[in-house]
């Protein structure tokens, strides 16, 4: 795996950096620089109420304009796909390429309320109506749609470590610039078995023109498959950029 752009990792809904960490080290020990972020609201602790989308993409741009380097790799897991999406824009020549994993991508006018199973809905607009203005998860969900036929003990731990969903980043659209248009690179890897998506994610990887890439585990398997998704990235950028 020779040596790319430096890689900044960004998590979806619930996540922080901590997601990233294990394909961050394996792309560093490959001689690569690799930076995870958490986004504002979802460090433990954090405001859940005031991030709005625009919070999301400018935390991105910060980080990126901090590093000082010529070109950077943008990855994206799950929601992270949608501020991923406009930061790339915000940045134009910047971006050497997207990488997109088990990844949401925007849509004209819709949000990722919008995106849920109709089923779904009432609850989330239940909890998001709440003074706490969040969608916060537990160990069954962990174990029924991110980390589904893993050990008790890692979904008790995810469960741990997840923080409440800022109600904003769901309910406000972000915007629906067309990756395509921006000329570079792009990734979609999508795991075989992934039940977190609200659709199915060769519909996400249409918004890009292009098939998936198929990778092993569930939608969090950038903590169970390191290796194969770290593998993947690699590949990718040594052919590509």
């Amino acid at each position: 795996m020779r040596r790319s752009p430096p890689f900044v990792m960004v998590p979806g809904a619930w996540h922080g950096g901590w997601s990233w960490q294990p394909v961050a080290r394996l792309l560093r020990a490959a001689g690569n620089e690799a930076v995870t972020l958490t986004l504002p609201g979802l460090a433990d602790g954090d405001d859940t109420v005031t991030p709005r989308p625009e919070d999301a993409v400018r935390h991105i741009v910060r980080h990126v304009e901090r590093l000082g380097a010529e070109r950077v790799v943008l990855v994206a897991h799950s929601w992270g796909g949608y501020p991923v999406t406009n930061a790339a824009f915000a940045l134009g020549r910047r971006v050497a390429a997207v990488i997109y994993c088990n990844a949401l991508l925007p849509a004209p006018g819709r949000s990722t309320f919008d995106e849920l199973l109709p089923e779904m809905q009432p609850g989330v607009r239940k909890l998001l109506d709440s003074p706490a203005h969040a969608w916060p998860i537990d160990v069954d969900f962990v174990r029924t749609y991110l980390l589904q036929g893993r050990s008790e003990d890692l979904q008790r731990l995810v469960a741990a470590l997840v923080t409440p969903m800022p109600g904003h980043y769901e309910t406000e659209p972000f915007g629906a610039p067309d990756p395509t248009s921006l000329g570079i690179p792009l990734l979609y890897l999508l795991s075989r078995d992934d039940r977190a998506l609200p659709r199915p994610g060769a519909e996400f990887a249409a918004r890009l023109g292009m098939r998936p890439v198929m990778i092993p585990g569930p939608h969090d398997a950038l903590i169970t498959h390191p290796e194969e998704v770290a593998r993947a990235i690699g590949d990718f950028v040594a052919r590509r950029v």
